[in-house]
C-alpha cells in the first residue's frame, strides 16, 4: 500500500514555486530553441540566422527567469522571516546578553526607586 512519508525539506513558498516554474519552462524552450538554431545552421538553413538571433534573446529572458527565482526567495525570506538554528556558540552569547541586560535594567530601577525615595525627605543634601 501507499505509506506517506514527511518531506525531508519544507516545501517551496507559492510565490518562489512560481517563479521557478517560470523559469524552468522558460530555460527549457531556451535550449530546444538553441538546439533548433544549431541543426539550422548544420543543414545551412535561412532560418538559421533568425532563430539564432532569437536564441541570443531568449538567453536573456532565460537568465532574468533564474534570477526572478533568486529575488523572489530572497524577498519571501526577508518579509516572513527564515527558521535558523543557531549553533551553541551563539545561543550561549545571545543567552550572556540578555542576562547582562536584565541585570542593568534592574539596577538601573532599583537606583530610581532609592532617588525616589530620597526626593521625598525634605533634606538638600543626601551627606
Amino acid at each position: 500500500m501507499w505509506v506517506e512519508e514527511p518531506a525531508v525539506r519544507p516545501r517551496l513558498p507559492d510565490p518562489v514555486r512560481t517563479a521557478a516554474v517560470r523559469a524552468v519552462i522558460i530555460t527549457s524552450l531556451t535550449i530546444m530553441q538553441a538546439l533548433v538554431a544549431y541543426l539550422c545552421t548544420l543543414a545551412g538553413s535561412w532560418l538559421a540566422f533568425p532563430i539564432v538571433l532569437s536564441s541570443v534573446a531568449s538567453t536573456v529572458v532565460a537568465t532574468w527567469g533564474v534570477l526572478d527565482v533568486w529575488v523572489t526567495r530572497q524577498v519571501w525570506n526577508q518579509r516572513h522571516g527564515v527558521v535558523s538554528v543557531p549553533s551553541s556558540t551563539a545561543r550561549q552569547l545571545r543567552r550572556e546578553r540578555r542576562k547582562a541586560r536584565r541585570t542593568a535594567r534592574r539596577a538601573a530601577r532599583s537606583g530610581h526607586r532609592e532617588e525616589r525615595s530620597h526626593r521625598g525627605t525634605g533634606r538638600l543634601s543626601q551627606a
